[in-house]
């Protein structure tokens, strides 16, 4: 199923998508649809199909976005060699950051930039866990039962403002540097999420492609390693780490242009489609 949160006649609604149209959950936010015990969801009503509707993200946790670096090993290996690393040292836990949740933005979205901020805006197609539970110290067996489902992201990031603060937090966290969606579905339909072609497009051009089933830390990892001693919630986002070919490890590098069209793609997901404005 396809779980949205959907904008018409002026109202942000939560709803279910079915082909061409949405069928609005009859509560306040997917958020608290999310946030039921999983038998009590089936008793929310379904409304009437609109046909004519704007999607939103589908999700906009209250907190940071939790984020994991260096997952694949084309990536970390891609990495080292842009910044002339003799070797690759490779973490054995999963390295976590975050996202201000004022960077979500929707699908369909321009991603709006300032050159005066930064001039070095890159891309990272990622697969997003949407959390489905409160929860702490999740074993890696069980972390399917924490999970609502899944989503596109694109941890769009600043890489001369990541290199000139000397961490990772400012040039992540710009407004607009997290596009989500444009939905999610259910862990009920994707497991573990193992096995998915995942892919980014700018202008149609292919710039990574890889299988979630060459991260280095699978779902059940990072929600087991995230969980411990740390409380997560109903529709927290994690955003599990991006393959090789982002811009900035590119002969030349390579960043976004205005009016650039990224296109975050995820085998059984969807297609998480953005314009970027530079200005």
């Amino acid at each position: 199923m396809r779980y949205v949160t959907f904008v018409a006649d002026g109202v942000r609604r939560p709803g279910v998508l079915d082909r061409y149209v949405v069928r609005p959950l009859e509560i306040s936010t997917l958020a608290a649809y999310i946030a039921l015990p999983a038998e009590r969801r089936a008793e929310v009503p379904l409304g009437g199909p609109t046909a004519t509707f704007v999607l939103d993200a589908p999700v906009r946790p209250q907190k940071n976005v939790f984020c994991v670096g260096r997952n694949y090993l084309d990536h970390a290996n891609e990495i080292a060699r842009a910044r002339g690393s003799a070797g690759l040292n490779l973490p054995e836990v999963p390295t976590f950051f975050t996202k201000a949740p004022t960077a979500i933005a929707a699908p369909e979205q321009a991603l709006r930039f300032s050159r005066a901020v930064s001039s070095q805006m890159d891309w990272e197609g990622e697969l997003g866990i949407v959390i489905g539970r409160r929860c702490r110290d999740v074993r890696a067996e069980q972390a399917l039962d924490a999970i609502f489902g899944y989503t596109c992201v694109n941890d769009v990031t600043a890489r001369d403002l990541q290199r000139d603060h000397r961490q990772w937090f400012k040039g992540k966290s710009l407004d607009d540097a997290c596009p989500v969606g444009p939905w999610v579905v259910g862990v009920d339909e994707l497991g573990d999420a193992s096995g998915l072609d995942i892919a980014l497009r700018v202008n149609g051009v292919a710039k990574q492609h890889s299988n979630t089933s060459n991260m280095i830390f699978g779902v059940r990892q990072i929600v087991e390693s995230l969980s411990r001693g740390l409380t997560l919630e109903p529709g927290d986002l994690i955003a599990t780490g991006t393959p090789e070919g982002v811009g900035f490890a590119r002969t030349p590098p390579e960043f976004f242009a205005d009016g650039d069209v990224v296109e975050v793609e995820i085998e059984r997901i969807g297609v998480l489609r953005n314009r970027i404005a530079i200005s």
